[in-house]
């Protein structure tokens, strides 16, 4: 049997040792260039809740979307969730990189996943707004005590102005909100509710302060067949918020393209008729007094159903 000879045997450990340099040297990546987030075959996910009319929601939410790539590079696909705790479970699960996140779905969704706060939402040059309970006319309701043995409909478990404020308010002023109704109801959004009292399917409801705006080019009898009994407390406004680990150099692009395209006068314009948002500005200490009316009410944060 025929042996190698020294110069063989150096020929191929030299081999050897060029190849497994070349494997050092040669960048080796299992995600090809496509596979990167925020590309059109992997675009960000981007989410609303329904708080308004969903087709008004979904064609803002696209062109937010179009503006942003613009600016960014980034692509992004949108959608309209079927409640607020929904967005919230879909961030939790890696399913939605952006949430656009009402108050109290903020609270929770940090809370239960540790989502990141990338902006809040201003309106009339305020990062506050309230809640208000309103009746018919027509309906004898005149304070909160009326609201005994009535019919009452709420937004979604989730909204703060539609739902938590609105309790606590009424607990606030001696009126267990779980006594005090004959039936409470959720509608699913603030547009819902306010119909729901024009149409006199309820007797009254909670929305954020002022509804009745959103649906007066369609009713524009709204403002003089319903009125408000209560505002609630200041509330801070809804926010735009990142799943836990998204990548931060997309996070702080999605963030500041977000604020250049509310600076844009079409950007303006479609943040407006989407949540009749004014502006975005930054912050997170503002929600220490929605934490504490969940536990005024002892909410447990840790647990929502989609």
């Amino acid at each position: 049997m025929r042996r190698w000879g020294p110069s063989i045997k150096s020929f191929y450990q030299t081999g050897y040792r060029v190849l497994a340099l070349c494997f050092l040297l040669v960048p080796f990546s299992p995600a090809t260039a496509a596979d990167r987030l925020g590309t059109a075959q992997h675009p960000v996910r981007m989410m609303f809740v329904p708080s308004g009319e969903a087709q008004t929601i979904l064609e803002g939410g696209e062109e937010i979307a179009r503006g942003l790539q613009k600016i960014t590079g980034l692509h992004f696909k949108t959608s309209i969730a079927t409640s607020y705790a929904a967005v919230i479970e879909a961030m939790g699960a890696g399913k939605v990189d952006i949430g656009w996140l009402a108050t109290f779905a903020y609270v929770l969704a940090k809370q239960k996943y540790d989502v990141d706060l990338l902006l809040i939402v201003v309106r009339f040059g305020s990062p506050f707004y309230r809640g208000q309970i309103i009746t018919r006319a027509d309906s004898g309701i005149h304070k909160l005590s009326d609201l005994k043995g009535k019919k009452f409909a709420f937004v979604d478990p989730v909204s703060t102005s539609g739902h938590l404020y609105p309790k606590t308010l009424l607990l606030s002023n001696g009126l267990n909100p779980d006594r005090l109704f004959a039936q409470s109801l959720f509608a699913g959004s603030h547009n819902a509710v306010i119909l729901s009292v024009l149409r006199g399917e309820v007797d009254a409801g909670a929305t954020y302060d002022d509804a009745r705006a959103a649906v007066a080019k369609s009713y524009p009898e709204v403002f003089k067949k319903i009125r408000v009994i209560a505002y609630t407390q200041d509330i801070p406004n809804d926010t735009v918020s990142a799943r836990k680990g998204l990548d931060p150099a997309i996070r702080q692009k999605i963030k500041a393209g977000l604020m250049r395209l509310a600076k844009t006068p079409q950007g303006a314009k479609v943040l407006k008729r989407l949540y009749g948002i004014s502006g975005l500005m930054d912050f997170d200490a503002f929600f220490d007094p929605v934490r504490e009316a969940g536990r005024l009410l002892n909410l447990d944060l840790t647990k929502t159903n989609p």
